[in-house]
């Protein structure tokens, strides 16, 4: 499986990022796609908020926008999906080219703009989701839009009765003013719109909130308190981040979120440093830079019950995902650890 994956991935490269990704979208919904074998183990399952999960290895939002490759993924191996984001009215993003591989540095810029479906096309697709894999939605805002708060409400309202969580995504720097939702008043409204809807629908499902690296000790003190006070579920740290230091691709320049390697760093301090503002009662979502299952455990050594990735499956295939799973157990042999919830915030200092 691995040579033909390693096949796959050098044809792809071939072609433009965004077309690459396309194709293995497509391959993945028409079954074609090499998936590898799941790594299986007790040992392996975590808690995220109320979810209960097989293991802690999940896929970030952006990597399925519009919820085409479901039953591919369910096979996958990962522990959860999240899919999105999801806007309430379709919407074409920004002009291409929007995604840019930056091979040297193992790293994506991309500038997508939210491109999806619309929040009625994706909430069909969700409805014929495949039974047993957890599933969540990220949810966005229409670029255009007068309320940029009340959409995000809008397509919980559409889509929350079909998946197991929705997150939050004020953090994507693609979306012209968006991150100004991080800020206290309107993450406060824009949070309190949620959680009415939340309270709506006939399954309580988690709300989690997606922030950006890029904040400041004081600004990031802020957000751990509303999302406490607004009783979100779970943090997601972090988006993409607008920092290029020392990058050393052909197209480091380009305007847009950066994410894979360069970010793993930036995005663990972070981590840790929520882990500590919530005294580690907050459960976290660790995401940036993951590509090794030393990385996979570090997040979860700063704070994280669970891990996303998107980046370095550009670059490893989904062969990456039983590799971090059986890593993870081997680092928790190594430590005489027994389960996931041994390890949560054991190196949460080392970041701080």
């Amino acid at each position: 499986m691995r040579a033909l994956e390693r096949l796959g991935l050098t044809a792809l490269r071939g072609f433009d990022p965004e077309t690459a990704h396309g194709f293995a979208i497509q391959a993945l919904r028409a079954g074609l796609a090499p998936l590898p074998r799941p790594v299986l183990s007790p040992r392996l399952q975590t808690r995220l908020a109320s979810l209960i999960l097989p293991n802690p290895v999940g896929l970030a939002a952006g990597f399925d926008k519009n919820a085409q490759a479901l039953h591919g993924l369910s096979r996958a191996g990962f522990g959860f999906v999240e899919v999105g984001a999801a806007t309430p009215r379709p919407q074409p993003g920004n002009p291409r080219p929007r995604l840019f591989r930056l091979p040297q540095d193992r790293a994506v810029i991309n500038r997508f703009g939210f491109n999806n479906d619309g929040a009625d096309v994706i909430a069909a697709r969700l409805a014929k989701r495949p039974e047993g894999m957890v599933l969540g939605l990220n949810l966005g805002a229409n670029k255009d839009s007068a309320d940029r708060a009340g959409d995000f409400a809008q397509v919980l309202r559409k889509c929350g009765a079909h998946v197991d969580f929705a997150t939050v995504n004020v953090s994507s720097p693609n979306t012209e003013k968006l991150r100004d939702l991080q800020g206290a008043a309107a993450l406060t409204a824009l949070l309190q719109g949620v959680m009415q809807v939340r309270a709506e629908l006939a399954s309580q499902i988690p709300v989690f909130l997606k922030i950006a690296p890029d904040l400041n000790a004081d600004e990031l003190a802020e957000i751990a308190g509303i999302a406490q006070q607004a009783g979100v579920d779970a943090i997601i740290a972090t988006n993409t981040t607008l920092a290029r230091k020392g990058l050393k691709s052909a197209s480091a320049a380009e305007k847009g979120g950066l994410s894979g390697q360069p970010l793993f760093e930036m995005s663990t301090r972070v981590l840790a440093q929520l882990s500590k503002l919530t005294d580690g009662r907050m459960p976290l979502v660790g995401v940036g830079g993951i590509g090794t299952p030393q990385q996979a455990y570090a997040k979860l050594r700063a704070g994280a019950s669970a891990v996303q990735l998107y980046s370095a499956l550009v670059y490893d295939g989904l062969s990456l995902v039983p590799r971090l799973n059986q890593g993870l157990l081997d680092l928790m042999d190594r430590d005489g650890h027994a389960t996931v919830a041994d390890i949560i915030g054991t190196g949460r200092a080392d970041w701080l």
